[in-house]
C-alpha cells in the first residue's frame, strides 16, 4: 500500500514548500513510479500495487497550473546540468561530469513522459486501474486528523469529500481508504483535551468509514496488538531497539498481522476491515539503521549541489559524513536494489512459512509512497524487481486490498483502540503542548461553520460564502501543519498557512452570523479571489448539505 499525499500548495509560493514541493515529488517518485508500473505492464508482469492519493493532491496533479510549474521545474533542473558541465572541472570535480550527464538523460526522459500523458498524472494512474493493473484508494479531503475533528460533521464532511472528489477525478468510488496518519478512535466518550469542547459518546471512525461506503483502511500493528509501535520510519520507537528476527521471534504471542480483521462496533454489523501493518517486512524497507535505504551505493539524499538541486553522491557509509561522501555510480545502485528485491521477496517467503497463515493469510506492507524515488532514490526500482521476483514465486502472491477481501472476507473480528502510526503510536504528533493552540482554533471554527450552515445552505446569496469558508475550513484541517510545527522543520510555513485558512474562514463566517464589518457583497468578492487562489473541490455544497443533514448515507453521486 503506497500513500501520497502532499497539502495545497499550488499558489502559495514555489520554493523551497510551494509549487516547487509537488514538483519535486513528480520527479523524485510519481513519474519514476508510473514510468517502472508502465514497463511492468509492458513485460506482462503483475503488479497490483495498492495506492492512494489523497484528493487534495490529486486536485494538484489534475491542474494544469501544476503542469506548468512541473515544466519550468523540470527546465530549472536541466539548465542546472549545463551550469554544473561548465563549472565542476574548475572546482576540480571533472569526475563528477559522466553523473550529470545521467540526470540530463533522467530528466529528459521524464520530462517525454509527463508530456505522453497530456500533462495530466491522474489520468495516467487511472488508466493503469482501468486496466485492472493497479487500485486506487480514496482519503479525507484533505487529510485531515479525523479523531480530533470535534464536530462528527466535520468528519462525514472531509469523507463525503473525499468520495465525490475521488470518483470525480478517477472515475469510480473508493474501496478503500487511508485513514490520515493511520489515525483511529473507537466509539466511546471524547474529550481529548482539557480545553476540548464537551461532547458524550461519538461514532468510532470504522462508523463513519462504513457510511461513506468504504470496505477497508489500515492500522498500525500495535493498534491490533500484533506488535509494537513503529513510527512512521519502521524503526521500533519505545524499548531497547532489537534486530528483526528478535522482534519478530517477541511477536509470535501477539495477534497475528496476517489477516485481515472486521472492526464492527456493534453486535450483527458487517463493520469494515481493517488490514494490519507487517511489522517485519515495513522495518526491512523503512528503517533507518536496519531498512535498505542505508546501503552505501545509493544515491545520498542529504548532499546536494547547489544552485540546481543535482545530487552526485552515494551515501558510501553510515558514519561518513557529507564531505566523504563519494561520487554516484547508477549502475551499482541498480546491482543494490535488484538483490534487496530478491531479499524481499524471499523474507516475504519466510513470514509465509512461518507464520503458516492459511489460505487467508495476507502481509499488508504500508508506505509513504515518497519513501521510493525521493527519500530512496532507488525505490521505484526495488518496487519494480520485487514485483518480477515474485512472478517465480508459489507461497506468496502480489494483491490488491479489494482483491483479497473478495477472496476471503474479513470473519474474525476486532476492537482497536485509539492510536496512530505516528510517534509513540498515539497523537503526540499532533496533539500536544506545543500544537493544541491549533485545535483550539479549529474547534470553535468547526462549531461556528455548522452552526451557519443549515441556515446558509437555504439563501441562494450565501451558498458561495459558506462554500468559499468550507474550502477554507478543509485546508486548515490538514494533519499536516501540527505534524511540521511538531517536528519543528519549517515551522514558520506551517504557521502562516494554517493562521492564514483559518482568518479566511472566519472573515467569511463573520459575514454570514453578522460578527464582521464584512458586507455580503465584500464577502462575495472575498470568496471568488480565495476560489482563484485555492483552486481545489470545485463543488462542496452537495457534501456541506449530506455532512449538515446528519444523515450516515454520506455517499455523494
Amino acid at each position: 500500500m503506497l500513500h501520497s499525499h502532499l497539502p495545497y500548495v499550488l499558489n502559495h509560493g514555489r520554493w523551497p514548500h510551494g509549487s516547487d514541493w509537488i514538483s519535486e515529488a513528480a520527479v523524485d517518485t510519481y513519474l519514476p513510479l508510473l514510468e517502472v508500473l508502465r514497463g511492468l505492464q509492458h513485460d506482462g508482469v503483475a503488479a497490483p500495487v495498492t495506492i492512494g492519493f489523497t484528493p487534495v493532491l490529486a486536485n494538484q496533479l489534475a491542474n494544469p497550473l501544476f503542469a506548468e510549474e512541473l515544466e519550468a521545474f523540470l527546465a530549472q533542473r536541466l539548465e542546472a546540468c549545463d551550469a554544473a558541465e561548465a563549472e565542476l572541472p574548475a572546482a576540480g570535480d571533472a569526475d563528477l561530469i559522466p553523473l550529470v550527464g545521467y540526470w540530463r538523460d533522467r530528466l529528459t526522459r521524464l520530462r517525454d513522459l509527463f508530456r505522453s500523458t497530456g500533462g495530466d498524472l491522474v489520468a495516467a494512474f487511472r488508466s493503469l486501474e482501468n486496466a485492472g493493473r493497479i487500485e486506487i484508494v480514496g482519503s479525507a479531503a484533505t487529510h485531515g486528523f479525523l479523531p480530533l475533528l470535534a464536530r462528527d460533521e466535520s468528519i462525514r464532511f472531509q469523507l463525503a469529500v473525499g468520495v465525490a472528489e475521488h470518483r470525480r477525478l478517477f472515475g469510480r468510488a473508493p474501496e478503500g481508504c487511508w485513514l490520515p496518519e493511520c489515525a483511529y478512535r473507537p466509539r466511546g466518550p471524547w474529550h481529548p483535551w482539557p480545553t476540548a469542547p464537551q461532547a458524550g459518546i461519538r461514532r468510532g471512525i470504522e462508523e463513519h468509514l462504513a457510511d461513506a461506503g468504504f470496505r477497508f483502511f489500515f492500522v498500525d500493528a500495535h493498534l491490533a496488538a500484533a506488535g509494537r509501535p513503529l513510527g512512521i520510519y519502521g524503526d521500533p520507537i519505545t524499548g531497547p531497539r532489537e534486530s528483526t528476527e528478535r522482534l519478530a521471534a517477541s511477536e509470535l504471542a501477539l495477534r497475528s498481522p496476517y489477516r485481515a480483521y472486521r472492526v464492527s462496533p456493534t453486535r450483527g454489523s458487517n463493520g469494515v476491515a481493517a488490514y494490519v501493518r507487517d511489522p517485519r517486512a515495513s522495518m526491512q524497507v523503512w528503517s533507518r539503521q536496519e531498512g535498505y535505504p542505508g546501503e552505501g551505493r545509493y544515491l545520498e539524499f542529504h548532499k546536494i549541489r547547489w544552485p540546481g538541486g543535482l545530487k552526485l553522491w552515494r551515501v558510501t557509509g553510515g558514519d561518513v559524513d557529507l564531505g566523504g561522501k563519494e561520487p554516484y555510480q547508477p549502475a551499482q545502485a541498480l546491482d543494490a536494489a535488484a538483490a534487496h528485491a530478491r531479499h524481499f521477496s524471499d523474507l516475504l517467503q519466510q513470514i509465509a512459512a512461518a507464520r503458516s497463515p492459511g489460505p487467508d493469510g495476507v502481509i499488508a506492507a504500508p508506505f509513504d509512497t515518497e519513501l521510493f524515488g525521493h527519500w530512496w532514490f532507488e525505490g521505484p526500482d526495488f518496487l519494480g524487481q520485487v514485483y518480477r521476483e515474485l512472478e517465480h514465486q508459489r507461497e506468496v502472491r502480489p494483491v490488491t486490498g479489494s482483491r483479497h477481501l473478495l477472496d476471503y472476507p474479513a470473519r474474525a473480528a476486532i476492537r482497536l483502540p485509539t492510536g496512530t502510526w505516528g510517534a509513540n503510536g498515539d497523537y503526540t504528533m499532533w496533539l500536544s503542548e506545543l500544537v493544541a493552540w491549533t485545535w483550539e482554533r479549529l474547534w470553535p471554527l468547526e462549531a461556528r461553520f455548522w452552526d451557519l450552515a443549515p441556515e446558509s445552505l437555504g439563501d441562494p446569496a450565501a451558498q458561495a460564502v459558506l462554500v468559499a469558508a468550507a474550502r477554507q475550513m478543509l485546508l486548515a484541517q490538514a494533519s499536516d501543519w501540527q505534524f511540521i510545527i511538531s517536528t519543528g522543520h519549517v515551522t514558520d510555513y506551517a504557521v502562516r498557512r494554517f493562521v492564514g485558512h483559518c482568518g479566511d474562514a472566519e472573515r467569511l463566517l463573520g459575514a454570514l452570523d453578522g460578527r464582521s464589518d464584512l458586507s455580503r457583497e465584500s464577502a462575495r468578492q472575498l470568496a471568488a479571489e480565495l476560489e482563484r487562489r485555492d483552486q481545489v473541490f470545485p463543488d462542496l455544497l452537495p457534501a456541506i448539505s449530506a455532512a449538515a443533514s446528519g444523515s450516515r448515507s454520506i455517499a455523494i453521486v
